[in-house]
């Protein structure tokens, strides 16, 4: 065997190795938002994510009784927060939840250190609030999921509640 094949077989499986040691120090699931069921359903949790941006604090049951009007809808909310210092364009990301149901940003450039509160009723859209345009909760009160996708459909973060994993 050549010097220079026995260097790249001892390069490889020293690659090889790394990627194992790298492997075993990440968590074991990358759903490591775990939400915290407090009993008036808001929750918010650990993240791991490649972006700055990453899910925020989740208010996935309405405060008082589900009534389905406008204003109990928009008290359902989803935060996205930028924790780096430049602003991020969120065109074409989506927030979704385990049943199917998507939000997908359309124009919003997200400041550094900032935050946008996704509302699950009808409004008019702000740089602080957006709107589903929803009828109907989201939110699931008891086990959801929710996942926030760049505008590749790579999963940036998500967070989970409830007893559904």
């Amino acid at each position: 065997m050549s010097a220079s094949r026995t260097v790249r077989r001892i390069a490889a499986t020293a690659l090889a190795a790394g990627s194992v040691v790298a492997a075993a120090a990440m968590p074991a699931s990358a759903d490591s938002g775990h939400g915290h069921g407090h009993g008036h359903g808001y929750g918010h949790g650990r993240h791991e994510s490649y972006s700055t941006v990453v899910l925020g604090d989740i208010q996935y049951n309405s405060p008082g009784r589900d009534d389905w009007s406008n204003r109990s809808l928009n008290r359902e909310w989803v935060e996205v927060t930028n924790t780096g210092r430049r602003a991020v364009d969120l065109d074409g990301w989506t927030l979704s939840d385990r049943e199917g149901n998507r939000y997908r940003f359309d124009d919003l450039r997200l400041p550094g250190h900032a935050t946008v509160r996704v509302h699950t009723g009808r409004g008019y859209d702000t740089r602080r609030d957006v709107y589903q345009g929803s009828w109907d909760y989201i939110w699931g009160n008891y086990a959801d999921k929710a996942t926030l996708r760049d505008d590749h459909g790579r999963t940036v973060d998500t967070q989970s509640w409830g007893y559904r994993r």
